[in-house]
């Protein structure tokens, strides 16, 4: 598979799934910053959740930090957790972009633990890539394109809200 799939057409699959999956419940979005969060900004829309939009920073709590040129304070580029309501007893869905390892939703996951005890946490991605290092499984996916390392997916937000995916 050496083309990227049509980020469009993947969001549709990911929003049909969470609309089922979430029917009749009261849920909490949460975006991980940032493709995540982005994806969460649109479904937060297109699902008309009453609830606020939650966004989460992994940063701090990720095993590879200080390899990924992290220092002390947050880099002008790094996003802070806001996180408008309360944690505890929450029903969360979890959005990233493109799940691979595992780790960003693990630290990911931490942090959410430093703002209280949710009922549950699903995990919610536009495309599973494939390459786990830790038992993490997203309960709705937009798409799986397996991809090997090093090629990575990127993805973009038009300004008009729409995303592009292209493969490096």
């Amino acid at each position: 598979m050496n083309a990227a799939p049509d980020a469009e057409t993947v969001y549709a699959h990911l929003l049909q799934a969470v609309r089922e999956g979430i029917a009749g419940r009261d849920v909490s979005l949460i975006g991980i910053h940032s493709g995540g969060a982005w994806i969460a900004e649109r479904l937060h829309r297109d699902l008309a959740i009453g609830r606020p939009l939650g966004t989460l920073s992994s940063a701090f709590h990720r095993d590879d930090y200080g390899r990924r040129g992290g220092r002390v304070g947050l880099p002008a580029a790094m996003k802070a957790t806001e996180l408008p309501f309360d944690v505890n007893g929450a029903d969360i869905v979890l959005v990233d972009d493109i799940l691979f390892t595992g780790r960003t939703v693990r630290a990911a996951m931490n942090e959410l633990f430093d703002y209280g005890r949710p009922a549950r946490i699903e995990l919610a991605v536009l495309i599973d890539r494939g390459g786990r290092e830790l038992p993490i499984e997203a309960r709705y996916c937009g798409a799986t394109h397996p991809l090997a390392a090093p090629r990575n997916f990127a993805l973009r937000r038009s300004d008009d809200g729409r995303f592009a995916l292209r493969i490096e």
